[in-house]
C-alpha cells in the first residue's frame, strides 16, 4: 500500500539561503507524525511547500499517489490535504459556529450564484454546514462557546476553534503547524486527546510542534530537521537518542519529554 503523503527531495531557496534542502519522507495513512527542530530549521516552510503556500525550486509532492506539487493551496485542500497556521487566523468578529461554517465551502457544491439567489441547493448546504460545524464544536468540546464571538474565546479554545474550522473541510491529511503554541498543560491534555480522537476518525495528523513532551506522547514518527536538512527520522524511542538530534538540540530541549524553548 503506497503512503498518503510522499515528499521527495523537496527544495526550497530564498536568495543565497537554502531553507529546504532535498527533504524526503512518507506519511503513512491512519497516524500521527511529528516534524520537529530548532527554530529555522525550515519546518514551516516545509508546511508551505507542502500545502501549496510556496513553490519549491525542486521536488515532487505525490498525496493519494497524485503529484500535487506547484498547485494552489484550495486545490490541494479541497483534495483533501488541509493545514492550519502557527498563528491564529480566525475571523473574530464571527461566531465560533460560523467560523467552522466557513470551513465547510470546500465541500459546497451550490456555487456563488446559488447562494445569492437562495436556491433549494445553497439553503440545503447552509443546514448541513450548520449541523457539520454543531458537531464539530461538540467534538472539540466547545459546543457551550458556539454563539460567541471568535475574539471572546480563550487562547486555547480558538486554537481548538481552529482544528474544528479545518476538519470541517474534510481532510484526510491535516497539518497542524505549532498547535500547542501558547497553551497551559491543562489545554495541552485536551488537544492531545482530540489529536487521538481525529485519528479515530480516520484522519491522518502531521504536525510541527516545539512541545516535545506532547511529541513523544503522541507521534508515531519523527522526522527531525536542522538547517533545512533531515537529520534523522524515525519513531521517538530512535529519535530521542540520536546524536544527530541531540547536537542539533544542544541546550535547547529535554528531548526526554520536557518542553521546549526553542
Amino acid at each position: 500500500m503506497s503512503a498518503l503523503l510522499e515528499v521527495s527531495d523537496l527544495t526550497q531557496r530564498f536568495g543565497g539561503l537554502t531553507a529546504v534542502d532535498s527533504v524526503s519522507f512518507q506519511i503513512a495513512a491512519g497516524s500521527v507524525s511529528a516534524i520537529i527542530g530548532p527554530n529555522g530549521a525550515g519546518k514551516t516552510t516545509l508546511f508551505n511547500l507542502v500545502s501549496g503556500f510556496q513553490q519549491p525550486v525542486g521536488g515532487a509532492i505525490r498525496f493519494e499517489g497524485r503529484e500535487i506539487t506547484g498547485q494552489a493551496p484550495h486545490r490541494i485542500a479541497a483534495a483533501g490535504l488541509v493545514r492550519t497556521f502557527q498563528l491564529v487566523q480566525l475571523f473574530s468578529d464571527l461566531s465560533a459556529r460560523q467560523n467552522v461554517e466557513t470551513g465547510c465551502h470546500l465541500r459546497g457544491r451550490g456555487g456563488v450564484w446559488a447562494a445569492l439567489t437562495r436556491h433549494a441547493r445553497a439553503r440545503a448546504e447552509m443546514q448541513r454546514a450548520r449541523e457539520t460545524a454543531d458537531e464539530l464544536l461538540h467534538f472539540v468540546g466547545l459546543q457551550a462557546q458556539a454563539d460567541l464571538a471568535a475574539s471572546a474565546l480563550t487562547y486555547g479554545q480558538q486554537r481548538l476553534l481552529e482544528v474544528a474550522r479545518a476538519l470541517a473541510a474534510g481532510p484526510r491529511l491535516l497539518l497542524l503547524d505549532e498547535p500547542a503554541a501558547g497553551l497551559n498543560a491543562i489545554e495541552t491534555d485536551l488537544l492531545a486527546q482530540t489529536i487521538g480522537r481525529i485519528i479515530e476518525r480516520g484522519i491522518t495528523v502531521l504536525l510541527i510542534e516545539h512541545d516535545m513532551s506532547l511529541v513523544m506522547r503522541i507521534a508515531r514518527q519523527i522526522i527531525v530537521l536542522d538547517f533545512g536538512r533531515k537529520i534523522a527520522e524515525g519513531p521517538p524511542e530512535v529519535v530521542q537518542n540520536d546524536p544527530a538530534v541531540l547536537d542539533a538540540y544542544l541546550g535547547g530541549v529535554d528531548l526526554g519529554g520536557g518542553a521546549s524553548d526553542a
